[in-house]
Formats: C-alpha cells, sequence, structure tokens
C-alpha cells in the first residue's frame, strides 16, 4: 500500500507524530511520504495512495498556521476525491471542549464533501492527558491499516 501521511500544525507536535507514524510505516511498507499541508496540492490526492492526516488545532478550533494554505488551496479548486480513502488524527484539549479537536474536523469535513471516505477509528490526542501523542498515534495506526487493507 502506498501512503502519504499529511501534518498540520502550529507548534510542531503534529509533525512529530506524522514523522513518527511515517518511520513506522516504513517498517512495512516500501513507499510512504511525509508532508506539511503547506506543501502539499490538495490536487495530488489520489485514489492510488492511502492518506493519513494528523492535524492539530489553533485558538478557537481553528486550522493551524500550516493547513490554512492547503485549505485555501482546497477551497479554490475543490478537488474530486472520489476513491480516495483517509484516516483522520486530530490533536487538542478537552478543557476546550466545544473546540476539542476542530482544526482535523475542518479537513475531514473537506475531504467528505469532496468524495473522500474515512477509513477506521477517528484518532485523537487529548493535550489534557499524560499520554504522548506519537504512542496514542502508533497504538491507532495498526486499526486505520486494517479497515484501509479492507475492500470495499
Amino acid at each position: 500500500m502506498k501512503i502519504t501521511v499529511l501534518y498540520g500544525t502550529e507548534s510542531g507536535n503534529s509533525e512529530l507524530i506524522a514523522e513518527d507514524l511515517g518511520a513506522k510505516l516504513r517498517e512495512t511498507h516500501d513507499d510512504v511520504e511525509v508532508h506539511d499541508l503547506q506543501d502539499f496540492d490538495p490536487a495530488d490526492l489520489t485514489p492510488e495512495r492511502f492518506t493519513i492526516v494528523v492535524c492539530s488545532t489553533h485558538g478557537d478550533g481553528d486550522l493551524p498556521n500550516t493547513a490554512i494554505p492547503f485549505a485555501e488551496v482546497f477551497d479554490a479548486s475543490p478537488p474530486d476525491l472520489t476513491g480516495v480513502r483517509y484516516a483522520m488524527f486530530g490533536l487538542g484539549d478537552t478543557f476546550y471542549e466545544d473546540t476539542y479537536s476542530q482544526g482535523s474536523e475542518h479537513i475531514d469535513r473537506r475531504f467528505a464533501a469532496q468524495g473522500a471516505v474515512r477509513v477506521g477509528e477517528y484518532g485523537r490526542h487529548d493535550a489534557s492527558s499524560w499520554d504522548l501523542g506519537s504512542d496514542v498515534a502508533l497504538e491507532w495506526l495498526p486499526g486505520v491499516l486494517e479497515a484501509a487493507s479492507e475492500r470495499v
């Protein structure tokens, strides 16, 4: 399976998690790419590559800075994502109940609106927990890979 891991970050946490996921995936997959959302063209989302998005939340449930350029390009020319399968891992803090993990939700809604299908459990890391984000993501990953390998 060809896999692309994308991340949107404000402080670098999503990048660290994405890099850790990429390293783990490379143990069993030959074609794994990791990209910052600000450096990735939404038109490059294709059914040939399974996409994992790791995205933090900034401010009042907003996208982090590095995800904003991606969202702007996406909204200006929404790609047809029919056949694209993806997984989502959001970061946030449950102390902010109303906006918890909403940065990733912004990306998730865009993908779904253009025909992409999310597979596996929606992963989340709560900054209020004692858990490390990478540990939570690495525990979440096997279930996502299993769901991604199932053909509908």
